[in-house]
């Protein structure tokens, strides 16, 4: 009887913090992907690990979308992801300050071979928040771009 009680208790225990991590982590679905933005600021904090990469971008005060943003080339085998519209339709937020921007996991950073920025960097990208910017000045990247490099998180370089 007492391993019953033991048993379960670390069933129930399990279930909690599993729960708990589950409910933490917000699906990709959560981002509006109809109106792409264009940030570009100076890293003010990262996280280089899994689940995914995260940087605190503090947006340039002049913050301004680069004449030659739509003419990029988007890697290849992005097409499925039409990445030639995603870049013609970035606009700039109407949030300013820093944001957190969510990037892919270490295995694609990896594989694009892209490098870890270092704070005081200053980085660009291309990427999905919230429907009309609603709540924390959050974004998925699509595109991270950093000097002359485009790199297309949501696929494996070719």
């Amino acid at each position: 009887m007492n391993r019953r009680i033991f048993v379960s208790s670390v069933s129930a225990a399990s279930t909690i913090a599993l729960s708990r991590r589950v409910f933490a982590h917000h699906g990709w679905s959560s981002f509006d992907e109809t109106k792409p933005i264009y940030l570009v600021g100076t890293v003010k904090s990262l996280k280089w690990q899994n689940p995914h990469v995260e940087l605190v971008v503090t947006m340039l005060p002049d913050a301004k979308l680069p004449a030659d943003l739509a003419k990029r080339t988007a890697p290849p085998q992005t097409t499925p992801v039409d990445g030639a519209k995603i870049l013609a339709n970035a606009v700039l937020p109407t949030k300013r300050g820093d944001w957190t921007l969510e990037l892919s996991p270490m295995t694609r950073i990896e594989a694009w071979k892209v490098t870890q920025p270092r704070v005081g960097d200053i980085i660009e990208a291309v990427a999905y928040t919230f429907k009309d910017e609603k709540g924390a000045a959050i974004a998925r990247v699509e595109y991270l771009i950093s000097g002359d490099k485009l790199y297309g998180l949501r696929s494996m370089p070719a």
